[in-house]
């Protein structure tokens, strides 16, 4: 309570002295103290001479009625006290305005001070006076006197005359009343100043008595012992009482949180020390001692690199040091948890039976000839260099083609664990690299995740979906990947929150996408691409046969005997309910009948079942693709084109029309900028060329002419289009219809050449589906129609083309 109460208290005369020679400070500081009766100045009636020596004060007020200790060394203060007399002479003690003056004149002193007398004067051995002065009354300095050697000045009593009231009654008991609270929050403060408070019954000396203890700036001191007037005085004092014990219950109750929390604390504290000493008599150790030492086995025991294995014991250390109470202990404790756990030197045994893993690849698998290749022959280099890096596969293909199951019978043929996470939708870098440890919740990323759950070092790790990831302002995760997927950095992986390397050499990663184009380029780059084209119709019915009814089968709880489907209701689901690249509709639909005969088995009303094409109708309704034949009649301004997507080869039907206009383009279908650009090559090819094809050259200047490619709702995009835009454009300015049966691929220059096109296998399969008979492709494509099966090849015929010229002669029979 000394910030608001400065020794509010009664005690004796030779107890107060040395208390406060104890304390004594410079001149500046003062403890003020009622005397022994409470008197007031209206109440002495001691002789003031007219003229007083005058001592200034720094940073303190000396009041009527109050005693107050001074250090004195100023020459000018000493010699005043040289000539005065202990208990006989009077000083008028005055306040300087700025408290760094040392030699202050009567300019630079208030002019209203209080007259006192010296009660005792003790002499130090550094050469300054302590005094202990008694304020007998207010004065006003009327003229000075003298200036050497003391200040000396002719002054005038300041009498106080008191009215006794109610409302000066009612006012004293207010701020007795909160004088009294002050007392009772300052545990430093003796009762015995309340008792004080009581017995002052003058309304100045209770004012003065209050003003000289409570604390506030000096001016505002200064005002109110210039303030006369006892009931002005109590009320301003009232006010600044009321504020500060506002401010000190405040303290207090902060003060009384803070004192149950330290309570608690100190209370637990105390119980464990007791636990720690009465597990010691029994011989046992305590928790947090067991904790600790079962911690550091397992750090001995992951067998991490010794620079890993360092720092643990430095955080084992910083553990053993804070309390388990602190919010950083869950943290470290967390951190070691996660080192301890990873396989640092836990790895599984290749098993390089090359003969055994192709009989597995090929159990699990139907063709995929170039993918089991690509695994025999890393195989066979693990066996002769079993030091050798591991390599990076992505495969590349349409939804349904087996990407995630041949991982598994990969790592299945190798004898590793299969990992596998889904990098589909993510957008924060941290996901990969994890987060920092100054994050609340903080956590390794999904790699060093998913290693701690299979407990192996070496693991084969799919990293699926690599064609969708994102990218926002918490990084990219694309780029995080780099570090993970390059064999020449990837032996030193440093996840953010462990902050320490991480071998992944030993790791086989295989990527998976649908689509190459999204795949950063420097990300593209670190894989080594195998592309998974869709099957064909007998690939799929061997597939069927092979995997697909046999496990739905399994999974319904039917035997073989209970069901049969036949070759015909397979190939028809395949033709007419399904139209993709790889099986996974053909799966479901294979589950729709299993589930239709388990219902009947079910209800006993049939004991086996045989499904032929005629049962499909009634248990998957009617066929929902039909040749694509009949919706390419031969009208002029159509061509059919092939088109490679995500999930398969497709149809695209280009359609052109014109009308009265100005000779511009449009162009719809919901179609990409380089589709555009290559309907823009189309159209000024045609214009450039068109007094050869035999068009009027005239009609482009009064025609628009618009170009459209259905489905509207289906996003299109690439430049292999291009023959089949230009194909649709002459055949519209020449009237002549185009064959039904031809299907084109190919990208235009302004030349007129034809330049090469991906995704052959895809529009292949797509044409033959569609009953296509004849397909006309690049020249430079060639040699790659080789590697098409040759089922899929079965019943086309293909032309190869180098320029415009050689596509509207197979087309449109031009010469």
């Amino acid at each position: 309570m000394a910030s608001y109460l400065n020794n509010m208290f009664l005690i004796d005369e030779n107890d107060w002295l040395n208390d406060a020679m104890s304390a004594a400070g410079p001149e500046i500081d003062a403890y003020p103290a009622q005397d022994d009766e409470g008197a007031s100045e209206g109440d002495l009636e001691l002789a003031v001479p007219d003229e007083l020596g005058i001592l200034p004060i720094r940073n303190t007020v000396a009041y009527p009625g109050t005693v107050t200790p001074l250090t004195v060394g100023r020459e000018r203060s000493k010699a005043l006290l040289a000539d005065t007399v202990p208990n006989e002479s009077l000083i008028g003690l005055v306040t300087q305005r700025n408290p760094d003056t040392d030699k202050p004149g009567f300019g630079q002193l208030y002019t209203v001070g209080t007259a006192a007398s010296v009660l005792k004067v003790i002499k130090m051995p550094q050469g300054s006076v302590n005094i202990f002065v008694h304020g007998i009354a207010r004065f006003k300095i009327t003229k000075p006197v003298a200036t050497q050697p003391y200040l000396k000045a002719k002054i005038r009593m300041l009498p106080i005359k008191t009215r006794m009231t109610k409302q000066l009654q009612a006012l004293m008991v207010s701020v007795r009343q909160s004088a009294n609270r002050i007392v009772a929050l300052s545990p430093s403060v003796s009762e015995e100043a309340s008792v004080l408070l009581e017995n002052i019954e003058d309304p100045s000396a209770l004012a003065d008595f209050l003003a000289a203890n409570l604390n506030m700036e000096i001016a505002k001191k200064q005002e109110l012992l210039e303030q006369l007037n006892p009931v002005k005085r109590l009320k301003e004092i009232s006010v600044i009482l009321a504020h500060q014990l506002e401010v000190l219950e405040l303290s207090h109750k902060i003060q009384g949180r803070v004192r149950d929390s330290v309570d608690k604390s100190q209370r637990e504290y105390f119980l464990q020390e007791q636990l720690k000493a009465i597990q010691s008599e029994l011989g046992q150790q305590d928790v947090r001692t067991e904790e600790l030492r079962e911690l550091h086995q397992n750090i001995i025991k992951a067998k991490m690199p010794r620079k890993v294995q360092t720092e643990a014991l430095r955080e084992l250390d910083r553990l053993s040091k804070i309390p388990a109470a602190s919010p950083e202990y869950s943290v470290i404790r967390t951190y070691l948890d996660w080192v301890c756990e990873l396989p640092w030197s836990i790895q599984t045994e290749d098993r390089l039976d090359i003969s055994q893993a192709e009989r597995i690849l090929n159990r699990d698998h139907y063709d995929l000839k170039k993918i089991k290749k690509r695994i025999l022959e890393f195989l066979a280099v693990r066996k002769l260099n079993p030091k050798g890096k591991s390599p990076i596969l992505c495969f590349v293909g349409p939804p349904g083609v087996g990407k995630t199951s041949l991982g598994k019978s990969i790592a299945r043929s190798m004898g590793r664990k299969f990992v596998r996470i889904s990098l589909g939708g993510i957008r924060d870098e941290a996901d990969i690299r994890g987060h920092r440890r100054t994050y609340i919740g903080a956590l390794p990323g999904r790699v060093v995740q998913e290693l701690r759950k299979c407990q192996s070092r070496n693991p084969v790790f799919m990293l699926d979906e690599l064609d969708k990831i994102g990218a926002d302002f918490r990084g990219d995760p694309a780029s995080a990947l780099l570090e993970v997927l390059d064999p020449e950095q990837n032996s030193s992986f440093t996840d953010h929150y462990l902050d320490q390397p991480f071998d992944l050499s030993g790791v086989m990663f295989i990527g998976t996408a649908n689509y190459t184009g999204p795949i950063p380029p420097a990300l593209f780059d670190r894989m080594e691409v195998i592309e998974l084209p869709g099957y064909t119709e007998n690939e799929k019915l061997s597939i069927a046969r092979r995997y697909l009814v046999p496990r739905q089968l399994k999974e319904h709880g039917l035997s073989k005997s209970q069901l049969t489907i036949k070759d015909d209701a397979i190939a028809a689901i395949i033709d007419s309910y399904t139209r993709e690249a790889g099986v996974r509709n053909l799966e479901r639909h294979l589950a729709a009948v299993c589930r239709a005969v388990a219902t009947e088995i079910a209800k006993k009303t049939k004991r086996r079942a045989t499904i032929s094409k005629r049962n499909l109708a009634e248990i998957l309704g009617p066929s929902r693709y039909e040749s694509e034949l009949a919706l390419r009649a031969g009208i002029p301004g159509v061509a059919t084109g092939l088109a490679y997507t995500p999930v398969g080869g497709e149809l695209l039907f280009i359609e052109s029309a014109v009308m009265p206009g100005k000779g511009h383009l449009q162009l719809t279908g919901q179609i990409g900028d380089v589709m555009k650009e290559s309907a823009q090559a189309a159209f000024s090819v045609v214009k450039a060329n068109a007094k050869r094809l035999g068009i009027e050259e005239t009609q482009f200047a009064k025609h628009d002419y618009h170009i459209h490619v259905p489905a509207g709702a289906v996003p299109k995009d690439g430049p292999s289009a291009g023959v089949a835009m230009l194909t649709s454009l002459v055949s519209l300015l020449l009237k002549k219809p185009t064959r039904p049966d031809v299907a084109m691929t190919g990208e235009i220059t302004l030349r007129g050449l034809v330049l090469p096109i991906g995704g052959l296998k895809e529009k292949v399969l797509a044409a033959q589906q569609a009953g296509i008979k004849t397909v006309i492709l690049p020249e430079r494509n060639k040699k790659d129609v080789p590697e098409i099966p040759k089922e899929a090849k079965k019943g086309l015929s293909f032309t190869f083309v180098r320029n415009t010229r050689d596509v509207l002669r197979a087309t449109l029979d031009m010469a």
